[in-house]
C-alpha cells in the first residue's frame, strides 16, 4: 500500500473510531469537503491531523497541523490543533498543547452530544 492510500485509510479508520464514540459527524475531510489540510472533520473548533506510522516526529506533525490550518504555532486562534496517531496493533493517541486539554474534551463532548436524540424526540419519530 502506498503512503497516500495508507493515509486515506488511516483517516477513514479514525473517522470510524470517532463515530463509534458518538461523534456522528466525523468523516474524512478530503473525501467530503475537498479542503486541503483537513484530514478528519466533524468536531467544530478542532483541527485534526491524522498520522498512521511506526515512527512519528510529533513536533513536525504538530507544526503541520498549524501550517495546514494556516495559523502560527505560537499564536492562538479559534481552533485547537491535535494530532491523532497510532502505530500498528496500538490504540489511537491524541497529542495537543497542555493548555488545550480541557477545552478539547469539552469540544469532543459537545460534538458527541450534538447528534444525540432526546428521549422525547425519539418517541415522536
Amino acid at each position: 500500500m502506498n503512503s497516500r492510500n495508507k493515509g486515506a485509510a488511516a483517516e477513514r479508520e479514525l473517522a470510524r473510531e470517532l463515530r463509534s464514540m458518538g461523534i456522528a459527524s466525523a468523516r474524512r475531510g478530503q473525501q467530503h469537503t475537498g479542503l486541503e489540510g483537513k484530514d478528519v472533520v466533524g468536531v467544530p473548533g478542532v483541527h485534526i491531523e491524522c498520522k498512521r506510522t511506526e515512527r512519528l516526529n510529533i513536533h513536525a506533525a504538530m507544526a503541520q497541523s498549524y501550517r495546514d490550518a494556516k495559523t502560527d504555532p505560537d499564536g492562538r486562534d479559534a481552533e485547537i490543533h491535535v494530532v491523532c496517531h497510532r502505530r500498528n496493533n496500538a490504540p489511537w493517541l491524541i497529542t495537543c498543547c497542555l493548555d488545550d486539554v480541557i477545552e478539547l474534551g469539552a469540544k469532543f463532548w459537545a460534538a458527541a452530544q450534538a447528534h444525540q436524540i432526546e428521549p422525547e424526540e425519539a418517541d415522536h419519530e
